[in-house]
């Protein structure tokens, strides 16, 4: 169960640590595979859920976009001496 053999050289150690990370991701995958066999039209609900609301968010960005380029559009073009939030500073000369 616990190895405590004593290795001198790193690399053995290395290898062997690697090899073992390398086994646990391959059993957490086949494991994550059979639940997603088993448990597809969950995973589809989720995957749908998370497409169905990365939409809605990007079509409400485009909605903001859209509403700041009007009123952009709306103060370029008009010939009014007032701008809001803008100040003309003069130097002393």
């Amino acid at each position: 169960m616990y190895d405590f053999k004593f290795r001198s050289n790193p690399l053995t150690r290395a290898t062997a640590s690697a090899a073992g990370t390398v086994f646990v991701v391959g059993l957490l995958l086949i494991g994550f595979a059979f639940l997603v066999f088993i448990l597809k039209d969950l995973f589809a609900f989720l995957a749908a859920t998370i497409f169905v609301l990365a939409g809605a968010g990007t079509i409400g960005f485009a909605v903001r976009l859209f509403i700041a380029s009007r009123k952009f559009g709306r103060t370029v073009n008009s010939h009014e001496p007032y701008r809001e939030n803008v100040r003309i500073h003069r130097g002393s000369n």
